[in-house]
């Protein structure tokens, strides 16, 4: 039996393909984003944008839809990925390489193990620091931070089920407080 050839960046980059990401050395499509997922991923933005303005330490480069090259054959699109100024001070262009300081994905339908069992495995293998998984549908949100190599959850809620305060701190944004009804399309 022929082994199978593994793809790479290299085949990804000139893939004619759309909305493409290559996962353990196979280019494979991204779902198509629903409005739920586009407005939870458009209103996270939202309330971390005043991070993207600050410059210096407290600043941040977050970029949706952005391809994070971890492997010659691991390179996914991650919905939402940020690093600090402070580690990246000119702005990122192209495929990124270098390691995010947050992730964040927000699951799709009939797509979730992807985001919860792959790239968490993927992420807290390579180190990044801090990733959130969101779920529209379910409209929860769990944060996770690695401590000694292995991520442990330094958040979590679900609006409508448990209270949830006007404003929260999650990190590694801290420093901001963060509309969690507003991200979820719940205004109240």
């Amino acid at each position: 039996m022929e082994a199978k050839k593994l793809q790479t960046v290299d085949d990804l980059l000139r893939s004619p393909e759309e909305r493409v990401e290559l996962i353990d050395g196979e280019i494979v499509k991204r779902p198509m984003a629903g409005s739920d997922h586009a407005l939870v991923q458009s209103s996270l933005s939202d309330e971390v944008a005043v991070l993207k303005r600050k410059d210096g330490p407290d600043g941040w480069w977050i970029m949706p839809e952005i391809s994070v090259k971890y492997s010659q054959t691991q390179c996914p699109s991650h919905d939402l990925a940020g690093w600090r100024r402070q580690r990246v001070p000119r702005r990122p262009t192209g495929i990124m390489e270098g390691l995010p300081d947050w992730v964040c994905e927000i699951t799709s339908p009939g797509h979730e193990r992807k985001d919860l069992f792959h790239h968490f495995m993927l992420l807290q293998r390579n180190g990044v620091p801090y990733y959130w998984v969101i779920s529209p549908e379910d409209k929860t949100l769990i944060a996770y931070r690695l401590v000694s190599a292995k991520y442990q959850v330094v958040f979590s809620v679900e609006i409508g089920v448990e209270p949830v305060a006007d404003k929260v701190r999650i990190p590694p944004f801290e420093d901001i407080d963060m509309d969690l009804r507003y991200v979820f399309g719940d205004e109240h």
